[in-house]
């Protein structure tokens, strides 16, 4: 790789700058040299060629944009000058031929997991609490305060303890500027755990259930059940006020639907129902108590690395991503697919432009179709709220050199890898076979992590070039960088390092390797990722069609 620029695919006509470049410089790629008309940052694009308006611009060998007024060769692309474009795509019957990476070495591999009555395998063992609607959320908190603390399950806060020091302060008359901020170490470890093989008690507060669509509570249903039936969870407490729109009834009937032999414990209560808010509360406690303390009878035992289902973001990404985290990311994926493993790739607003590529990937014309409707579909009903793909681009990824949707895309869509694509599944339906699937999801990283862990990934990777704390409540987040400034900035945010890929010291089939290995540690549950360690259980359901 050059030190300077980067050429991505063949037939790109944009370069990336590796490096901060100034105006007047004289750099080389692929055995071209270009002045530049402009300062070019790093991560940003210059022009390969000189353009007219309505000219095509392409990146990782496919249509990115349309120039709307003349650029100059070695000037920078940007906003101004380049807008949002994609290729269209058809589904054709040809056969796609998959290299499958060589995977002897890790055909022995196994990670020690729970494992459940239906054959599933958990990278953790986890109870959770859950309301049918925004109502019993009050009542969540208050099972929540209760038992945490008491159970070893609490993170002392290292904020509160800053505030009794401000309040210290303030009565004495000090000035408070001198009270000694919050250092990067400076945490409180939790008490004991009653239950040491129970890794927690997560609380599925959100805002919906009522007051919505009907598909909006038939989502909430299937999502809610897509939780409940994870490999990762031992079993739930579910919440319901009693008027609302997603009854219990509904989550019953989707929880079959996912497991016509469930049989993990999980106890309702109806507050309507109860004598007094005490008296329903009283009875969950003890109900949730008993059950984290069964739960606390099973084991981790090996499994082979098939039983993982890895689900893969990006969020906060930047003009490195999709050269450096996003393909570690898919060597992951493709090693994974070839050991017999699952890997889900989602946020369907970034698939804007890569359609084709994927399209061809598709074991049958079936599964083509489909994915061309679902995206025909998502992007007619952000159409009908003024929106659409091309506003995905948040300001922070168009600062960090991500122009235009389909630059993101192109790089985003480097996480699945390059295996055969085997199954299409709409939100907020579940991986049901080995292999590559692709979910629609929104871009939103928590919408988007959310519906994965629905759909039974037991184990996420999340590129980000920016930096994210985002986690989840019962799936580990493994958050990849794209450079090594942000992970050497954010160590309490990053598990693992791709910037080497950038200064030409690593390569990425290296590092792919090292990162499964991180993977299988986490799933083992003897390497504890950062979102985990700050708490970080993101958890907000898709209200469909409302958002990118």
């Amino acid at each position: 790789m050059n030190a300077l620029t980067l050429k991505v695919h063949p037939d790109d006509n944009i370069i990336v700058a590796l490096q901060d470049l100034a105006e007047g410089q004289t750099v080389q790629s692929n055995g071209s040299s270009y002045t530049l008309t402009e300062e070019v940052p790093a991560k940003h694009k210059f022009a390969a060629q000189s353009f007219q308006p309505n000219d095509t611009i392409s990146m990782y060998g496919v249509k990115v944009g349309v120039v709307q007024k003349p650029i100059e060769r070695g000037e920078r692309i940007h906003t101004e000058n380049v807008v949002h474009a994609a290729s269209e795509a058809s589904v054709s019957n040809s056969g796609y031929d998959w290299p499958a990476p060589q995977v002897d070495k890790w055909k022995d591999r196994t990670f020690d997991g729970f494992h459940r009555a239906n054959g599933s395998v958990g990278t953790a063992n986890i109870w959770i609490v859950v309301p049918l609607v925004f109502c019993e959320n009050r009542n969540l908190a208050l099972i929540k305060e209760s038992m945490l603390e008491p159970l070893g399950y609490a993170q002392g806060s290292p904020y509160s303890r800053f505030m009794s020091d401000l309040i210290s302060a303030h009565r004495e008359g000090s000035d408070l500027e001198q009270v000694p901020g919050i250092g990067a170490g400076d945490t409180i470890a939790p008490s004991q755990r009653l239950f040491p093989n129970v890794d927690g008690i997560k609380f599925l507060s959100h805002t919906l259930g009522c007051g919505g669509t009907k598909n909006d509570a038939s989502d909430l249903s299937g999502l809610l059940a897509g939780y409940i039936t994870h490999p990762n969870v031992a079993g739930a407490t579910v919440l319901s006020l009693g008027c609302q729109k997603t009854q219990i009834d509904h989550l019953k009937s989707e929880i079959s639907r996912r497991d016509p032999n469930f049989s993990k414990p999980v106890d309702y209560f109806e507050q309507q129902k109860s004598r007094s808010e005490k008296d329903m509360l009283s009875q969950a406690i003890r109900s949730t108590f008993k059950g984290v303390a069964a739960a606390n009878e099973l084991r981790r035992a090996p499994a082979s690395l098939s039983h993982l289902r890895l689900g893969v973001e990006c969020g906060g990404s930047d003009g490195f991503s999709g050269i450096s985290a996003n393909p570690v990311i898919g060597g992951v994926s493709d090693r994974l697919v070839a050991l017999g493993g699952s890997v889900v790739l989602s946020e369907f607003p970034e698939l804007c432009g890569v359609e084709q590529s994927l399209v061809d990937r598709c074991e049958n014309p079936e599964l083509g179709e489909r994915f061309l409707e679902l995206m025909k579909a998502y992007d007619l009903a952000l159409g009908q709220v003024g929106s659409g793909f091309d506003q995905n681009p948040s300001p922070g990824n168009i600062a960090d050199g991500l122009t235009t949707d389909a630059i993101k895309s192109a790089g985003a869509a480097l996480k699945g890898g390059t295996a055969p694509i085997r199954s299409i599944l709409d939100y907020p339906e579940q991986i049901q076979e080995s292999g590559l699937s692709l979910l629609c999801t929104p871009g939103g990283d928590v919408e988007s992590t959310t519906a994965m862990a629905g759909a039974g990934a037991n184990v996420m990777m999340f590129s980000t070039g920016l930096g994210t704390p985002t986690g989840n409540p019962i799936t580990p987040v493994i958050k990849v960088s794209s450079n090594s400034t942000i992970a050497q900035k954010h160590p309490d945010m990053i598990d693992f390092d791709t910037g080497s890929i950038i200064d030409g010291s690593a390569s990425i089939d290296t590092l792919a390797d090292a990162l499964l290995e991180k993977a299988v540690e986490t799933a083992s549950g003897r390497y504890q990722t950062c979102a985990q360690a700050l708490g970080q259980d993101d958890f907000i359901p898709w209200k469909r069609g409302l958002s990118l």
